[in-house]
């Protein structure tokens, strides 16, 4: 794998025949996953990350970093990629199960409140409550 800033001098020595590109768009950004070709016809990744800033006089320029990935380390860049997209779901998980267990605790915390609050005012049920239920043989 090979990181540049794409205005290095010899990026375009390095940039092999186009076969394949895919862009895409994520909010201020922009990414372009180009398959490229070397004279021996073997394929590897460009991956470039390209943002657009404001400069002081007002114009627009982009700021570009390429990652060049050679197919020998697709497997081990994809499990790399994989294992920290897990790790950051697995925290956004963990994090919304907290918030939610402390939501419950939160809500239960202000029921016993409110019947703390009712036996205070004395709105206790007073003697016993009584409940009367009849069972009925099942008919065949």
């Amino acid at each position: 794998m090979y990181f540049e800033d794409y205005d290095n001098a010899g990026a375009q020595e390095r940039n092999g025949e186009d076969v394949f590109s895919k862009p895409v768009r994520a909010g201020k950004r922009t990414y372009f996953f180009d398959v490229k070709a070397t004279k021996g016809n073997d394929y590897y990744l460009t991956i470039t990350e390209s943002k657009r800033r404001v400069e002081k006089d007002g114009r627009f320029v982009y700021d570009k970093h390429k990652i060049f990935l050679y197919k020998e380390d697709f497997e081990k860049f994809m499990n790399g990629l994989n294992e920290a997209i897990d790790f950051i779901n697995r925290k956004e998980m963990l994090e919304v199960i907290s918030d939610m267990n402390a939501e419950a605790d939160e809500n239960a915390e202000a029921e016993l409140d409110a019947i703390a609050e009712m036996n205070t005012k004395g709105m206790e049920l007073d003697g016993e409550i009584k409940i009367d239920i009849d069972f009925e043989e099942p008919t065949l």
